[in-house]
C-alpha cells in the first residue's frame, strides 16, 4: 500500500490536509469521497505532484471520443427505459466492438456488482472514463439524474468533437499543400538541377551567384540525402517528445497563443471548450472548485489553464471567480463580464453555455476565414519557391545569350 498526502475540501467547503493510505491513486481519490472529501490535491510519498486521478502512463491506450459518445449516448437510453445499471451496461458490452471499451464496460460491470457506486467503477479505468466524465457520473447518482447526466455528457462530447473537427480540419489542407510541396521541390533539386549543371560546367563560364548557391543545394541533397530523409522521419519523433514535456508544451502553446493567423482560432477554440466544460459540470451539481480544475485539463492550452488555476485559488480564499480573471490577458472582457454577472445572479452555468455557443460560432467562423487567407498565401509563397529555381536555372542562359547577341 502506498501513502498519498492529499489536501481537499470537507462537506462544509474548508480545506482539509492528512494522508491516506491505498494501492493506487484512483483508490485513494475512491476513499476520500468515502469520507465526505473532494480531492485538490495529492503527493505520493517518494513521487512527484500530480493532479488528482492524472494517469502517469503516457502510452496508455484511449478510446476514441466518437466511440465514447456513441456509449454515452446509449447509456442515457437504456437508463431513460428504466433498465438497471448492470443490465445496460451488460447490453452495451455485448454490443461493441472488441476492444477497450468493451473491456472497460465489462469492467465497470463487474464492479458494481462487487458492490461499488458506478462513479468509483469507472474510475478504476482512467484511460476511458477521465476525470469530468466521473464527477458528472458521481453528481448524476447523488441526485438521481443519472439520465439527464448522461444526456448532457453526450451533448458535451458532441460539440467537443465539433470543435476538435474544425481546428483539424482546417489544419489538413495546407500541411497537405506543404507537403507535396517540398516533394516537388525535392524532385527538382536532385533530378531536375543535376541536368542543368551538365550544361553549365560545358559553357566555360561561371554562373551568376543565386544559380551557385541552388547549384550547392542541390549537391547537398544528392550527396547527403540520408542527412534530409533522417531528419524528416526523426524531427518529427523528437518534436513530439519534446511537447510532451512541461517545458515543451509550455513553450509551444505560448508561441501558438501568439502566432499570428492560428493565434486567434487556438484562444477561441480554448475558451469554448473551457466554457461548456464549466458548464456542463456546474449544470451537473460539481462544486465550482473541482469544476475549475477539472476544466483547466480540457482546454488544450497551457496558457489557458495556468490563468484558470490561478484564478481558482482566489475562489478556495472566498473571493469571485470572475476578479482574478479580468487580469488575465487570454480571457476577453466580454468572458470576464458575463462569469460576474452569472455568479451575482445564480446562474453562471447558464452564462457559461451562452460564452461556449458564442464563441463555437466564432471558431467556425474563425477557421473559414483562416482558410480563405492560407490557402493564397501558401499558393504565393510555394510558387515564389519555386519561380526561384527556376529563375536560378536559367540566368546562365539569358547571359550567354546576351554574349552571342553582343558578339
Amino acid at each position: 500500500m502506498a501513502k498519498f498526502q492529499y489536501q481537499a475540501k470537507n462537506a462544509a467547503g474548508q480545506i482539509e490536509q492528512g494522508e491516506v493510505e491505498a494501492a493506487s491513486q484512483q483508490e485513494a481519490i475512491v476513499r476520500l469521497r468515502a469520507r465526505k472529501l473532494t480531492p485538490l490535491r495529492l503527493v505520493q510519498f517518494g513521487g512527484s505532484r500530480t493532479s488528482a486521478g492524472k494517469t502517469s502512463s503516457l502510452f496508455a491506450a484511449r478510446v476514441k471520443g466518437k466511440d465514447l459518445q456513441i456509449f454515452t449516448r446509449q447509456f442515457a437510453t437504456l437508463i431513460n427505459a428504466g433498465i438497471p445499471v448492470v443490465d445496460s451496461l451488460k447490453i452495451l458490452s455485448e454490443g461493441l466492438r472488441p476492444g477497450l471499451l468493451k473491456e472497460a464496460s465489462a469492467q465497470v460491470k463487474t464492479s458494481i456488482e462487487g458492490g461499488k457506486r458506478l462513479a468509483d467503477s469507472m474510475a478504476q479505468v482512467p484511460n476511458v472514463f477521465d476525470k469530468l466524465y466521473v464527477n458528472m457520473i458521481q453528481a448524476g447518482e447523488e441526485a438521481g439524474i443519472l439520465d439527464g447526466i448522461l444526456q448532457r455528457l453526450a451533448s458535451y462530447m458532441e460539440k467537443s468533437e465539433k470543435i476538435k473537427g474544425q481546428v483539424k480540419g482546417a489544419l489538413v489542407y495546407p500541411v497537405v499543400i506543404i507537403i507535396v510541396a517540398l516533394i516537388v521541390i525535392s524532385g527538382i533539386l536532385v533530378f531536375i538541377i543535376p541536368k542543368f549543371m551538365e550544361f553549365f560546367s560545358n559553357s566555360g563560364k561561371e554562373p551568376p551567384l543565386l544559380t551557385q548557391l541552388v547549384v550547392q543545394l542541390s549537391n547537398s541533397m544528392i550527396h547527403n540525402w540520408y542527412v534530409y530523409i533522417g531528419f524528416c522521419v526523426v524531427g518529427p519523433f523528437f518534436f513530439m517528445q519534446w511537447l510532451k514535456t512541461d517545458a515543451g508544451r509550455d513553450a509551444f502553446d505560448r508561441f501558438v497563443m501568439k502566432a499570428p493567423v492560428f493565434g486567434e482560432v487556438v484562444q477561441k477554440s480554448a475558451i469554448a471548450r473551457l466554457t461548456r466544460t464549466l458548464s456542463t459540470l456546474l449544470g451537473s451539481g460539481v462544486g465550482l472548485i473541482e469544476a475549475i480544475e477539472i476544466s483547466a485539463k480540457t482546454a488544450g492550452n497551457i496558457v489557458i489553464e495556468q490563468s484558470l488555476m490561478r484564478s481558482k485559488q482566489s475562489v478556495i480564499e472566498g473571493r469571485t471567480f470572475a476578479a482574478p480573471l479580468g487580469k488575465e490577458k487570454a480571457f476577453p472582457d466580454m468572458v470576464v463580464q458575463m462569469i460576474s454577472i452569472g455568479e451575482q445572479s445564480g446562474t453562471m452555468d447558464i452564462m457559461l453555455g451562452k460564452i461556449a455557443d458564442f464563441y463555437e460560432d466564432e471558431v467556425e467562423t474563425s477557421v473559414k476565414a483562416m482558410t480563405s487567407l492560407l490557402e493564397p498565401l501558401l499558393m504565393v509563397v510555394l510558387g515564389g519557391i519555386i519561380a526561384v529555381l527556376v529563375i536560378a536555372m536559367y540566368l546562365p542562359i539569358f547571359s550567354m545569350a546576351d554574349v552571342v547577341g553582343g558578339g
